[in-house]
């Protein structure tokens, strides 16, 4: 079971990280050390008040990349699965609790809560991927229910990724590049940054069961960050 809806924001620090966000993105390109974990706090915010403003699904088909995955619960292309979807009346909401990002801010995780309006309570993950005007746009998203809610940590926690040491002679591109080794591991989709610091990859198996791995660059290596894992469930 997927986050689908809108979030009200609680804490000011939220806000104030939000603010500055965009127009610090559309000053600096990418590039080593641009990351900018705030830009993602923004893009969380504005994508859920769009949905409590303008509807769920209409939000979704807006702030979606034109490659990006949803579960449903096989993996489906976003926009072919929302085109003409008719917004529901009552929308979950959500917020971010933990953002991770790459060296080079063109990719980037979020993670958090959501709460339907009947009770229900669950997690999300939405990976962002950074657009050539230096906006963000989700890529991936997914989640599930809990029987409870998500300890609320006091404050946002964010993690950017080691930058590539110039000079050092390691590659500045630390990413593997082998796509038919994640094939042949039966991984069914996978991404990473330009700079290969952030890295992301799901298996979906025929019961419907999927694991979800993100894998950040730390003293020197790929360090696995997250690991997902939701149950089968019927079509």
């Amino acid at each position: 079971m997927n986050r689908f809806g809108a979030f009200l924001l609680a804490g000011a620090t939220v806000a104030m990280l939000a603010a500055p966000a965009s127009a610090d993105r559309r000053r600096r390109p990418a590039g080593v050390g641009t990351a900018n974990p705030s830009a993602l706090i923004a893009a969380e915010i504005a994508f859920a008040r769009a949905a409590r403003e303008d509807g769920q699904w209409t939000a979704f088909r807006k702030f979606a990349d034109d490659e990006a995955v949803m579960f449903v619960p096989q993996p489906v292309m976003a926009k072919d699965w929302l085109k003409g979807r008719a917004n529901p009346a009552q929308p979950v909401q959500w917020e971010p609790y933990q953002v991770w990002m790459s060296c080079d801010g063109t990719l980037g995780v979020t993670k958090g809560e959501w709460n339907r309006p009947d009770g229900s309570v669950g997690y999300f993950t939405t990976i962002w991927k950074q657009q050539k005007k230096g906006d963000y746009r989700w890529v991936l998203d997914q989640g599930d229910a809990l029987n409870e809610p998500l300890e609320k940590p006091d404050w946002l926690s964010a993690s950017v990724a080691d930058c590539p040491q110039r000079g050092s002679g390691e590659p500045q591109h630390t990413g593997d590049g082998d796509h038919e080794k994640r094939r042949e591991a039966g991984m069914t989709g996978y991404g990473q940054a330009d700079d290969g610091t952030l890295r992301w990859s799901y298996k979906v198996s025929p019961d419907n069961s999927r694991v979800l791995s993100v894998y950040l660059r730390k003293n020197g290596s790929m360090t696995e960050v997250l690991s997902s894992s939701v149950a089968g469930q019927a079509n």
